[in-house]
């Protein structure tokens, strides 16, 4: 599956609805829904992609990954909302994945100051790499190492981003002190990864 083609088999043109679709995969008809289930929803997955990430090549990834999903979950598909929502679920999940994975480069500028410094997006990513999954399981592992009130710090931070002020309203911990926490957690996570396989990986996909 290629996104963004507009060639597609004229067939796929007869199922006009999502009704149509899912009927033709459920009655044998995969290849050919699946056609015209990209045909039908590719602009507006696209969209959402793009406001989520503002880059046209990551928009295009994400657009690609979610219908690799969608087309692998069609089956199980269950009604309960329109298929555009649930496009709309798997897209903006899809993205906030990889908000946080391009995060984890800038663990490696960290610790060379001190000071509040946040973890922003970046260009490249271990994680990007085809032992994704083997560094989440690594990065889990290091994070279960950091102290329970750094750690909650940094998830909220990292995984739910979430302010610090919305973060104190929850906990009910000052500004400060999180921000402290935070700080010293991303410390941590990140000389754990420098002396690890994935930062020599990492330097070399950068040198290429």
């Amino acid at each position: 599956m290629t996104f963004g083609q507009e060639t597609v088999g004229s067939m796929a043109l007869i199922l006009d609805s999502d009704a149509d679709i899912l009927d033709a995969y459920r009655t044998g008809q995969q290849d050919r829904a699946i056609t015209a289930f990209v045909r039908k929803h590719q602009r507006f997955v696209y969209s959402v992609a793009f406001r989520q990430l503002s880059h046209v090549e990551d928009a295009q990834d994400a657009a690609q990954e979610v219908f690799l999903r969608a087309s692998q979950k069609l089956g199980e598909f269950k009604g309960e909302s329109t298929l555009q929502t649930w496009l709309y679920r798997i897209t903006v999940n899809v993205c906030l994945n990889m908000r946080r994975k391009k995060r984890i480069l800038s663990f490696f500028a960290i610790g060379e100051g001190e000071g509040e410094r946040d973890v922003k997006g970046a260009d490249h990513s271990p994680a990007t790499h085809a032992e994704q999954s083997e560094f989440e399981t690594y990065f889990r592992t290091v994070l279960a190492t950091i102290p329970p009130k750094q750690r909650e710090t940094f998830c909220m931070r990292y995984y739910d981003e979430l302010s610090y002020e919305e973060i104190s309203a929850i906990t009910g911990t000052s500004e400060g002190a999180l921000k402290a926490n935070y700080h010293w957690a991303v410390k941590k996570i990140a000389a754990a990864i420098r002396t690890s396989e994935y930062y020599e990986e990492w330097l070399d996909h950068v040198k290429a």
